[in-house]
C-alpha cells in the first residue's frame, strides 16, 4: 500500500486496535505519534508475533537510533527516501565519555543506526553518518538476523554499512551506498540485488569477515558500481579475516576497477582460505584477465545456484 494511503488509514487502524498498536507515525514537525525513531521505538511491544508498521513523514531526524534486541517484524518506511533523513556524526577517534583518559569510541560505537532487533525492515529513508573523514563512521550497523533495507540511501565516508552477527542474514534492494574505505564489511551473510555502490576515494569497496563455517558472505546481484570524478583506481574488496567471502554476480564495474581486482591485506595464504568469485560483469573493468590468480571466475553452473533463497537459508521476504 502506497504510503499516503497508509497514512490515511492511521486513525481508522489506531481507533480499532486496543492496547499496543500496529501502526504508529513518526513526524519530526509533532504530527504525528512520536517526534523520533527512538520514541517509536520504545513504544512497541516486546517480541510482537505481529507487524508494526513504522510510517516516517518527510523530515530530517538527527538522532543515533538503537533497535534494541527484544523487537522483532517491524516495517519502518519512509515518506520518501531522499527527504526522510534520519542522520548523526560520530567517528572513532572522538573521545568516549566516562572511559579511560584519551580513549576513542572506536568504530562499532560510532553506528547512526545500529539494529539489534530481528526481523526488522527499513524502506525509502536516507541513513547518514555525516562526520568528516577523520576515522571510520558507521551509518547502519546490523547484528540481528533477517535485517531488510529496501529503497534506502545509506550515506558515509569509512565503513559505512557493518554488517555483523554470526550467521545473522541482511538483505539489501534497490539501495544506494556510498563511501570511501572498507565501506561495506562485517562477518554477516548479506545479499545486495539491484544496488548502487558508489565509491568516493580511490580505496576498497568490501572488506569481509566472513567465518569459517559460514557458507555465504556477500553477494552483489545485479548492481552498479559508480564513482566520484577524482576515483582513478579502486578495489572491489580486501578480506579482513581469513575466510572472507565475497561474489559479484551480473554487475556492472564501470571503469576504475584496478585489473587485478582484489588485494590480500593480512591474509598470510589467501588462495587457500579467502573466497572471492566473480560471474559475468560488465563494463571495462570486468575483464578478469589481469585478476590475482586466487579470485575465482565461476562456471555457469555454479553461480546458478547462488539464489537469494539458497544464501540467506530460506529466508526470501517479498520485498
Amino acid at each position: 500500500m502506497p504510503f499516503l494511503l497508509l497514512l490515511i488509514s492511521v486513525e481508522v487502524v489506531l481507533a480499532a486496535s486496543p492496547g499496543y498498536r500496529d501502526t504508529l507515525v513518526v513526524a519530526s514537525d509533532g504530527t504525528g505519534d512520536y517526534c523520533t525513531f527512538t520514541e517509536a521505538f520504545e513504544n512497541c511491544r516486546a517480541f510482537m508475533d505481529y507487524d508494526v508498521h513504522i510510517l516516517v513523514k518527510k523530515g530530517i531526524y538527527k538522532e543515533k537510533v538503537i533497535v534494541p534486541a527484544w523487537l522483532q517484524n517491524i516495517i519502518v518506511e519512509g515518506e520518501d527516501a531522499a527527504e526522510t533523513i534520519l542522520t548523526w556524526n560520530d567517528h572513532a577517534n572522538l573521545p568516549a565519555d566516562g572511559l579511560l583518559e584519551d580513549y576513542k569510541i572506536g568504530t562499532f560505537r560510532t553506528y547512526t543506526l545500529r539494529v539489534d532487533g530481528c526481523g526488522i525492515t527499513f524502506r525509502n529513508l536516507t541513513i547518514a553518518n555525516t562526520a568528516p573523514q577523520l576515522g571510520q563512521a558507521v551509518a547502519v550497523h546490523t547484528e540481528g538476523d533477517r535485517i531488510a533495507f529496501v529503497g534506502c540511501r545509506i550515506l558515509g565516508h569509512q565503513d559505512t554499512v557493518y554488517t555483523a552477527g554470526h550467521h545473522a542474514r541482511c538483505l539489501f534492494v534497490g539501495c544506494y551506498i556510498e563511501g570511501t574505505t572498507d565501506f561495506i564489511f562485517g562477518p554477516a551473510t548479506a545479499w545486495f540485488e539491484e544496488c548502487t555502490i558508489h565509491c568516493l576515494r580511490n580505496s576498497y569497496i568490501t572488506a569481509a569477515s566472513t567465518p569459517a563455517d559460514v557458507k555465504y558472505g556477500y553477494v552483489f546481484d545485479h548492481c552498479t558500481i559508480t564513482y566520484a570524478d577524482d576515483v582513478t583506481h579502486m578495489k572491489l574488496g580486501r578480506p579482513w579475516r581469513d575466510h572472507a567471502y565475497t561474489v559479484f554476480l551480473h554487475c556492472d564495474l564501470g571503469d576504475r576497477i584496478d585489473p587485478e581486482g582484489w588485494v590480500p591485506w593480512n591474509v598470510p595464504e589467501p588462495d587457500k582460505t579467502v573466497r572471492y568469485a566473480e560471474y559475468k560483469c560488465t563494463g571495462p573493468s570486468a575483464d578478469t584477465s589481469r585478476r590475482i590468480s586466487w579470485a575465482r571466475q565461476l562456471t555457469r553452473r555454479k553461480a546458478s545456484s547462488i539464489t537469494r533463497k539458497v544464501v540467506l537459508g530460506g529466508w526470501n521476504p517479498d520485498v
